[in-house]
């Protein structure tokens, strides 16, 4: 049956069966009322079996306080990156609203967005075949030989230069072994490796990362990169090849998105976030994250309608770019059990991205003191 456009639309439970997300409608009890086709996709369930079905029944939430929250049938509720267990389909890291439908007294919509399968270089999502042909294995297999070249180019050129330049030679040696690290770590993402994470020197880090980017804008054009560090800050648990990865990626994009502007400016700060943050890892257990980086630029920003979507593959702002670099510091630090988000000051004209990671053990009576003192 064809329609006018211009004279009728389609219904509403067309226009949600429509919809990629998961949405149920709970009625008063949290119990399902409806879900649409994607609803029944993620859950794995028809909506046979799911109506008249509780939500706790359906969906098990790691922290406990969300459920708290929801049953507050009247507050809307807006949670990232949380851990939930489905049954029989294992746990997933999702997104999720719930919000009260209105004239409708303890009735509540819910939507869901399941983060898992578009993690960037994520889980497996078929047998030994597909994951011999993923994306990180061809790219290790292409990049590995080129780099055994450079690094051995690098030693030869170490020997004829005089002191003060071997600096950059041990530079390149050094950042050919990093990226050798990280093709390795990449090749192991597939197969679910526990990333192995250590106490870090969040500054080391930092300058390595800016050393780099300085290496490689030998004009010096690029905008100059401002450090707000807070010397006092403790160790973080991270990975140090991770950690510069992460700060190359993040500055680069920075000088890059205020490059057409007058008075370019991008500046890294470190702190210590006395505010309580939470991530949820994949074993369920709640980490504090309180050490943030920060690293802002007063160029344009991303585009509105990207926004939502710069964390996920092949999402790019640039015409030579291929969408894989915030998706791989997304990746890398959540492999150190830290959380990445974006935000845009229209006010100041700035753009932010906070990175919150968790404090080495030995460092933590120390911070928790402090916390106490700041409050």
């Amino acid at each position: 049956m064809s329609h006018n456009p211009r004279t009728a639309m389609p219904e509403p439970h067309r226009q949600l069966a429509s919809l990629p997300h998961a949405v149920l409608l709970l009625k008063p009890g949290h119990t399902i009322a409806a879900a649409n086709p994607a609803a029944e996709q993620f859950l794995g369930q028809s909506m046979r079996r799911l109506s008249g079905r509780r939500l706790e029944a359906i969906l098990t939430f790691v922290d406990e306080r969300l459920i708290e929250r929801i049953k507050d049938e009247e507050t809307p509720v807006s949670a990232r990156e949380i851990v939930v267990a489905i049954r029989d389909k294992g746990t997933r890291r999702i997104d999720i609203t719930v919000a009260p439908v209105a004239d409708w007294p303890g009735w509540q919509l819910l939507t869901i967005h399941d983060n898992t399968p578009t993690d960037a270089f994520g889980a497996d999502s078929g047998g030994a075949d597909t994951a011999a042909l993923r994306g990180p294995e061809i790219m290790a297999h292409e990049i590995k030989n080129p780099l055994a070249g450079i690094r051995g180019a690098a030693q030869l050129l170490a020997r004829r230069v005089e002191d003060r330049d071997r600096a950059l030679t041990d530079l390149i040696t050094g950042e050919v072994d990093r990226i050798a690290t990280l093709i390795d770590r990449m090749q192991r993402l597939s197969r679910k490796t526990p990333p192995i994470v250590e106490p870090c020197n969040l500054h080391e880090a930092a300058r390595r990362a800016i050393d780099v980017l300085r290496a490689g804008d030998p004009s010096g054009k690029g905008a100059r990169i401002e450090e707000e560090f807070d010397p006092s800050l403790p160790s973080v648990m991270g990975s140090p090849d991770g950690l510069v990865q992460v700060m190359i990626n993040l500055l680069a994009n920075a000088r890059e998105a205020c490059s057409d502007m007058p008075d370019a400016r991008v500046v890294i700060r470190t702190r210590f976030a006395s505010g309580l943050q939470l991530n949820t890892t994949d074993s369920g257990q709640p980490v504090r994250l309180p050490i943030e980086l920060r690293v802002s630029d007063n160029g344009l920003g991303v585009p509105l309608a990207m926004r939502d979507h710069i964390f996920e593959p092949f999402v790019t702002t640039k015409k030579s770019g291929q969408g894989l670099g915030l998706p791989l510091v997304r990746k890398l630090v959540r492999d150190m059990s830290g959380r990445i988000g974006h935000e845009r000051d229209e006010a100041t004209g700035w753009t932010h991205f906070r990175v919150h990671l968790p404090i080495a053990p030995e460092a933590h009576t120390r911070a928790s003191n402090r916390s106490k003192t700041d409050a």
